[in-house]
């Protein structure tokens, strides 16, 4: 018998073998990487490229050494706020980074813009309900693989509701949000992440 195929560790006495990564443990990495890119210590650039490692890894050692010059994880935060009120009249906000999201979203938004940012944010429950008032404003959700959006609710006087699904996901349902809104000449949006979808896809870059 021979050792051809196997690793040169297992071909030496007393070595401790590398094992393979799992799936699981390919999509905890991209999620660190995730939150580390909200927090600001990867550029984007850093993190197509970290994640495209990451989902081409075969072992758990290829898996360490993308986050090893990054802080461990301390945890998802035990509670999440009930409610969370944003109102912005002619004004801008947002939500980005490692925001964590709260069961309900109560969302005033005249004559400005609101962006929630789900790329690098902090699930800590199944459901979100968002309740949003848009007047020639705009609310803007971006998304990531594994959270799912109910516009049914959402009625559009003189604006528009624009929904871009996530395409060939096949990450488990981690967030369900459900917007009842009223848009009068303003507009609800709803995208994946670009760069999240690329990945989930496996495409090259363009």
């Amino acid at each position: 018998m021979t050792d051809e195929g196997f690793p040169e560790a297992h071909q030496q006495a007393g070595a401790t073998p590398e094992f393979r990564a799992s799936q699981e443990e390919r999509e905890r990495v991209v999620e660190i990487l995730g939150v580390a890119a909200g927090d600001g210590r990867l550029t984007m650039a850093e993190l197509e490229e970290r994640v495209e490692g990451a989902l081409a890894a075969r072992t758990s050692g290829e898996l360490a050494e993308l986050t090893a010059d990054l802080p461990k994880a301390s945890g998802v935060p035990a509670g999440a706020k009930e409610v969370v009120r944003l109102d912005f009249q002619g004004g801008s906000g947002a939500r980005r980074g490692r925001w964590i999201v709260p069961r309900r979203m109560e969302i005033h938004a005249v004559g400005g813009a609101v962006k929630l940012d789900f790329t690098g944010a902090v699930i800590t429950g199944p459901n979100l309900d968002i309740q949003a008032e848009v007047r020639g404003g705009r609310l803007l959700l971006l998304t990531r693989p594994g959270i799912e959006v109910d516009v049914d609710d959402v009625v559009a006087h003189g604006g528009r509701v624009k929904m871009r699904p996530e395409r060939g996901s096949k990450e488990p349902v981690r967030l369900t949000i459900k917007i009842s809104a009223e848009a009068h000449g303003g507009s609800v949006v709803v995208r994946p992440h670009r760069a999240l979808w690329q990945w989930a896809q496996r495409r090259p870059r363009p």
